[in-house]
């Protein structure tokens, strides 16, 4: 479940936000991927943008992922790719984005930022990422089908 939550004078407070709201819901998504790591698959979605795009052509691609700050895994790529970079309002668990013009990074918790990032695309159910992936470098694999 997507949501926000602040804490004020020890009241805490939730609110859902319903995944059609998240993140430039402008943005079409359409092109299919698959994800392979920790011998599990998952199934994702590209943006239907140039960056998404320009990652699509590169596929299929294994890298080894670094972990960092214990929600992200991140890889530098070899080449720029186009970027249009915002703040997202949440990132969301099982977002694939690019941080600067080369920098891959698969989110697998869900929390606030002050960053700017490109939407490569997302994993279409991320609900097993964080289990999966687990707080160690790990090899990811991104395929079309």
């Amino acid at each position: 479940m997507a949501g926000s939550a602040s804490c004020t004078k020890d009241i805490f407070v939730y609110q859902e936000v319903k995944p059609d709201k998240i993140y430039n819901s402008a943005i079409a998504m359409k092109t299919q991927i698959i994800i392979k790591a920790g011998g599990r698959t998952f199934g994702g979605t590209l943006a239907d943008s140039p960056t998404a795009g320009a990652f699509r052509a590169m596929l299929p691609l294994e890298i080894s992922m670094t972990e960092l700050n214990a929600n992200e895994k991140f890889y530098r790529l070899s080449k720029n790719l186009p970027v249009n970079p915002a703040v997202p309002p949440i990132i969301q668990n099982g977002d694939l984005m690019l941080f600067g013009s080369n920098t891959l990074v698969l989110f697998y918790k869900t929390f606030s930022t002050s960053y700017s990032y490109t939407r490569i695309g997302r994993i279409n159910d991320a609900s097993e990422l964080a289990e999966v992936l687990g707080s160690d470098n790990i090899t990811i694999r991104f395929e079309l089908p």
